[in-house]
């Protein structure tokens, strides 16, 4: 208690000790210097500590243009625009474009009924391995209770569905849409900082309408053309398009303003940059690419509805935008100075610690720097002379 009671009724106050050491000076020193370093050139200079800054709000829009001609055995001589291979026609910041499709026509229902292609789980031997009703999530139809020849020594459970059933085992290689790494997409991206009040687009104001219709974005020669070709694309992300055409995939274009408005407005403008998104692992290949299906439904001459199903293959292209602004602002200002001038204080008492810890005269300096002073000391009266 009495121990207690004295570190209570203490009191420590500062004493000034001058080491004249230039060992000792030259540790204080540097310890200064990476101290004003760390706060000049990390906060105020690389992190902007006299700034304050504000998030982005962007919307993106965008239009493909292109046209493709295939061949193929099943659909003969086509032509294909933009209303064909763009599904949907608008999206929110991505865009879908068809690379690869397996087609099956004239599918009808109703009294139809279809023969199901060979699975494990639809071979049969008689009409006893075929449950009527039964569907699953895997089959295309519900089974009619039937077993029925599929081929000269293999049989499989007969199916109520849209008939004829798609085959999508062969799928077409090379792509058949493989002119689409020349198709090309306008990316319109507008972007706001609330907080300052300021507002941009990636078409940049110098950029003319002239310009704009033979540009096509190049890193080293047009950077600021919002006009990107898909083959250069997918290439800057590292990947070959043809074969991700086959498949399909997913894109990353990623849209990045980095603005200083302390500077001209001119010199915030997007910086752009490509990745795949989707997982391309060579050990696990398990459901690779992008696709879905999808039908256009029509009705023939006897009044009975028909469709066209495709499954479509291809790229989703997701426009990413990121961003912050920044400008002088005295708070963050005189925050960061005071910050810096406090941690100029650590300064000492790094130095304190290596002197009295390390030094060789550490007993001596440890002495010149506490004092122990008691109050009820008696002292002779020459002491204050």
């Amino acid at each position: 208690c009495f121990s207690m009671t004295q570190c209570f009724f203490e009191y420590e106050t500062q004493r000034i000790v001058v080491i004249r050491s230039r060992k000792v000076s030259l540790i204080n020193r540097l310890i200064q210097l990476a101290i004003l370093s760390y706060v000049i050139g990390w906060v105020f200079v690389w992190k902007k500590g006299y700034q304050e800054f504000d998030s982005i709000i962007s919307s993106v829009t965008t239009k493909v243009k292109g046209i493709a001609l295939t061949n193929a055995s099943h659909q003969g001589l086509r032509v294909w625009d933009v209303a064909d291979y763009v599904i949907p026609p608008q999206e929110e910041t991505s865009f879908f474009v068809m690379t690869n499709l397996i087609i099956t026509p004239n599918q009808t229902q109703g009294s139809t009924k279809c023969i199901h292609l060979r699975d494990n789980s639809t071979i049969c031997t008689s009409d006893s391995n075929c449950t009527a009703g039964f569907t699953d999530v895997h089959s295309n139809g519900v089974q009619t209770g039937k077993c029925v020849n599929f081929s000269g020594d293999v049989r499989t459970c007969e199916v109520r569905a849209w008939c004829p059933l798609e085959n999508d085992l062969n799928l077409p290689r090379p792509a058949l849409l493989k002119d689409a790494e020349n198709f090309t997409v306008l990316i319109k991206n507008s972007i706001r900082f609330p907080k300052f009040n300021f507002n941009k687009r990636n078409i940049l104001p110098q950029v003319k309408t002239s310009y704009l219709k033979q540009c096509i974005f190049n890193r080293v020669t047009d950077p600021n053309c919002p006009i990107f070709r898909l083959g250069d694309i997918v290439r800057e992300a590292q990947e070959d398009f043809q074969k991700t055409a086959v498949e399909g995939g997913v894109m990353g274009i990623q849209i990045n303003w980095d603005c200083d408005l302390d500077q001209s407005q001119n010199k915030c403008v997007p910086i752009y940059s490509f990745r795949r998104l989707d997982n391309k692992d060579p050990e696990n290949n398990v459901a690779p690419g992008y696709n879905f299906r999808f039908a256009k439904y029509y009705k023939g001459p006897g009044e009975e509805e028909s469709r066209t199903l495709i499954k479509a293959y291809g790229i989703r292209f997701d426009v990413m935008v990121f961003g912050k602004a920044g400008r002088f602002n005295i708070i963050p200002t005189m925050i960061n100075i005071g910050s810096g001038l406090a941690l100029l204080g650590v300064a000492t008492v790094l130095c304190d610690c290596i002197v009295l810890t390390f030094m060789k005269k550490k007993t001596f300096y440890r002495l010149k720097k506490y004092k122990y002073v008691d109050d009820y000391e008696r002292v002779n009266s020459t002491t204050y002379k």
